[in-house]
């Protein structure tokens, strides 16, 4: 896994969203009750941006059509039958910093 700073040092019991990029990925970041989340930046039900959306209960709401995703596992509700990517999130002296699995190490992990 390759780690990248994706943001300086951001102060997590402040709400935020915002879009980033991580190992060529566009990956929304989530400031959400004290902790921050990472997830694909897009929605896959209509394509949206996730940053655009805003979070209650733990997921985050699309701004499009109102589907919701967990933040921690990526799931959407209910009925939706689809999900997000997450990533691991680590909070650095120096800044924000996001895992990215190399294409690489997913073909590993499948044969494993």
């Amino acid at each position: 896994m390759n780690w990248y700073k994706v943001a300086e040092l951001i102060d997590i019991h402040k709400p935020f969203i915002k879009k980033v990029k991580a190992g060529g990925k566009g990956i929304c970041l989530v400031g959400y009750e004290g902790s921050i989340y990472a997830i694909s930046a897009t929605c896959p039900h209509a394509g949206a941006e996730l940053s655009g959306g805003w979070c209650r209960e733990g997921k985050i709401i699309c701004p499009f059509h109102r589907y919701s995703y967990n933040l921690q596992t990526g799931k959407g509700d209910p009925g939706q039958n689809d999900y997000v990517d997450t990533y691991p999130v680590e909070v650095r002296q120096d800044g924000v910093y996001v895992g990215v699995i190399t294409f690489l190490e997913k073909i590993k992990q499948a044969f494993k």
